[in-house]
């Protein structure tokens, strides 16, 4: 089904790029909704810049596919993202980097492991058993990771600094012209003391105002929604409010 493109207008995006519409299925977050979501394919020339494009205008990336919520009855999901530059730390977050300190963050080409995938698999089974993705299979992990159009990378975590290190975490991080975009992130359920998905966010946040890049893009949020609670403890943080992104402080 073709999506009204109007709905879907995107500042500095060329003419003729075509959206779609997905059938209606059960939100995951809100019980009683809806929902279905707009996408455009990003496999063409400029893949990179179409991709900044959208990112800005509250899409998200899945494969090769560039996706936002289309809901014609709810407006709850909304991009949020960090600015790194003004970021401020809290104590229980110092103290998380402190406990994870002995970790070594490796950027590596998005390219699927046996070795990334057990630990997605373990992750899965304990932290979302019966969820979407628990019965993924290795040629799906594959996909995943591997059909980016994009610039993409694996951020490894691992307990040394070699390749051969355990494997703790792993983030799938699109790399954009003003940010890293967290497009999904996994870590090892049974390291729960070092709050290991708090931990990468925090390490993105850092590690790309390092790289100059104003901000951490962390997907959408919902008001209300326990499962999204944890993006507020990321100050500041900006909502895209139509097409305005501004501080989300100013929610009540």
């Amino acid at each position: 089904m073709k999506l009204d493109e109007s709905l879907f207008e995107v500042p500095g995006l060329r003419r003729g790029l075509r959206f779609y519409v997905t059938s209606a299925s059960p939100c995951p977050y809100l019980p009683g909704q809806v929902e279905r979501k707009g996408f455009t394919h990003l496999n063409q020339e400029n893949a990179d810049s179409i991709h900044d494009l959208l990112s800005q205008a509250g899409f998200r990336r899945s494969q090769s596919v560039a996706y936002r919520p289309a809901c014609p009855n709810c407006n709850a999901c909304r991009s949020v993202r960090v600015l790194n530059g003004g970021f401020s730390v809290s104590r229980n977050q110092r103290r998380i980097l402190a406990r994870n300190n002995d970790l070594v963050r490796r950027p590596v080409e998005a390219t699927a492991t046996r070795e990334q995938y057990r630990l997605l698999k373990t992750y899965l089974t304990t932290r979302h058993d019966g969820g979407g993705m628990s019965g993924m299979s290795y040629r799906e992990y594959c996909a995943m990771i591997n059909d980016s159009p994009v610039q993409t990378l694996v951020f490894e975590y691992r307990t040394g600094p070699g390749p051969d290190a355990p494997l703790v975490a792993a983030s799938l991080t699109d790399v954009l012209r003003d940010g890293l975009s967290m497009v999904y992130t996994f870590f090892d359920p049974h390291q729960s003391q070092r709050s290991l998905g708090t931990y990468m966010i925090l390490d993105h946040v850092l590690y790309a105002d390092h790289l100059g890049l104003p901000h951490t893009y962390l997907g959408y949020w919902i008001e209300g929604s326990p499962k999204m609670n944890y993006k507020r403890r990321f100050t500041p943080l900006e909502v895209l409010d139509g097409r305005e992104w501004r501080p989300l402080k100013d929610d009540g």
